[in-house]
């Protein structure tokens, strides 16, 4: 059996993952980190985006997270984030909205801080619908 490393996803609102996995993989700010057993410590910020974890048995399991911190102990992998939301819980419908009011309040160019806020839904909303994108390519293999 492969070695593998306990991960825990935790959210402001409750531990949506915890278990023992083979692989973590996570969009950080400098790009995307692969995390095995074995790998040095490291403390890292999140983007926007997806983690994809490889279970023991091999089966992958995608969340979406709203950004948040990356923490790598010897013995766990620790991700909290204000929001996580399991790959098959994300709604297109929805992140297609608030990309649409996103990309409107861009367009209709109010207030530097408007804008700022409207870039940062922008990117959340890109970043979901990217999760539910490799979510489909999955579910066909």
């Amino acid at each position: 059996m492969a070695s593998t490393i306990r991960c825990d996803i935790v959210s402001a609102e409750e531990e949506i993952f915890h278990g023992e996995v083979q692989m973590v993989v996570a969009t950080g700010e400098m790009g995307e980190l692969g995390i095995a057993p074995r790998h040095a410590p490291l403390i890292t910020r999140l983007k926007p985006g997806q983690i994809r974890l490889t279970l023991a048995n091999g089966e992958e399991q995608l969340f979406y997270v709203s950004g948040g911190i990356l923490e790598v102990q010897p013995q766990v992998v620790t991700v909290l984030t204000d929001t996580a939301i399991r790959g098959g819980d994300l709604d297109e419908a929805v992140a297609q909205k608030a990309k649409e009011e996103a990309e409107r309040m861009i367009a209709n160019r109010g207030e530097a801080m408007e804008i700022a806020e409207a870039q940062a839904k922008l990117a959340e909303a890109m970043a979901q619908l990217q999760a539910l994108e490799r979510l489909r390519k999955n579910l066909k293999h």
